[in-house]
């Protein structure tokens, strides 16, 4: 699963592999009724269908990726497989496909869909057993599905005015570095912002910041950008890493450090990031008015660096 060398961007191109895929080129004309895959064969998003007894209904037993496509090219590709991987591994699951296969299912599947500017959603999970049997089932072949739908980017005017955040308990399970397909606590944590009327919920476990509830938090503190370490209580961001890589070659000066509730409130910015919102700015916590009010500066100067940084990637052909 590690891809030495791979860019992070991927021009698609035809796959050449030994995966079989259908002899006619099924193709979406329509963004309402994608083509999908599943287990081999791509179809569309209406024909699709899995077992009752797959793992993953029954007991979401699996794992998942969200890879943006901009203008084609799928991004930071390398980095994304290196923790769908990471994940395989946490569950004791065995890679479905190899590297090359990976790639050209989800290259082909963004052709399939006209290229653009997409999401792809890819989650594995450990099969079909026999049964409802909490144990492992011996011998089983994990479910591969995957769908790519158009990237949805946030709305001009909250990019513009910024977002509200509360502040909840993080009641997760304690792997919530692996990206796994439960996520009832992750989905009750946002539903409780937007009953509220605010756009994230920021969770809280003794006394520490760990993540969003499909995010990850940065703060500006006296001129640094400060986000917390990785380790097992959040997930290991794919666009958190670009941030701070971002950063660090513009000269802006970052740390890793363990964040608390007061360290928010007294933020001069906070930031939200995800794959498909990119960099989002907090301006309200709870009651709490972050800094002026408004996007603040180093924001300002992220959001360029993270439009110009896509810029090259959809103009890149070399791969």
């Amino acid at each position: 699963m590690v891809l030495p060398g791979l860019q992070s961007a991927v021009r698609v191109f035809p796959p050449k592999t030994t995966l079989k895929f259908s002899p006619a080129p099924l193709m979406s004309d329509d963004i309402a009724t994608p083509i999908v895959y599943l287990n081999g064969n791509f179809l569309p998003l209406g024909d699709a269908k899995i077992s009752v007894l797959d793992r993953g209904f029954l007991f979401g037993d699996g794992i998942y990726e969200v890879i943006p496509v901009y203008d084609g090219h799928l991004f930071r590709l390398a980095e994304h497989f290196e923790r769908l991987a990471q994940s395989l591994a946490g569950i004791r699951c065995p890679p479905p496909l190899t590297t090359v296969e990976w790639i050209a299912v989800l290259t082909e599947l963004v052709v399939r869909n006209g290229a653009g500017d997409l999401s792809i959603y890819l989650q594995i999970t450990r099969g079909v057993g026999p049964n409802r049997d909490h144990a492992f089932p011996v011998g089983v072949i994990p479910s591969v599905f995957a769908m790519a739908t158009p990237l949805i980017p946030l709305p001009a005017e909250k990019r513009r005015t910024g977002v509200r955040a509360i502040l909840i308990d993080d009641l997760r399970w304690g792997r919530c570095n692996l990206k796994v397909i439960t996520l009832l606590a992750n989905v009750l944590a946002r539903q409780q912002a937007i009953d509220v009327g605010a756009y994230e919920s920021i969770l809280v476990r003794n006394g520490q910041i760990t993540e969003g509830a499909a995010s990850n938090v940065f703060i500006v503190r006296n001129g640094i950008l400060l986000t917390p370490p990785k380790g097992p209580l959040l997930l290991p961001g794919i666009t958190r890493d670009l941030v701070l890589e971002l950063a660090t070659t513009a000269n802006l000066p970052v740390r890793e450090e363990i964040l608390t509730v007061q360290d928010l409130i007294s933020a001069e910015e906070i930031w939200l990031t995800s794959a498909t919102k990119e960099v989002v700015a907090v301006i309200e916590l709870d009651d709490h008015v972050i800094g002026t009010g408004r996007p603040g500066s180093y924001y300002q100067k992220m959001t360029a660096l993270y439009q110009s940084f896509k810029d090259r990637v959809r103009r890149r052909f070399d791969l």
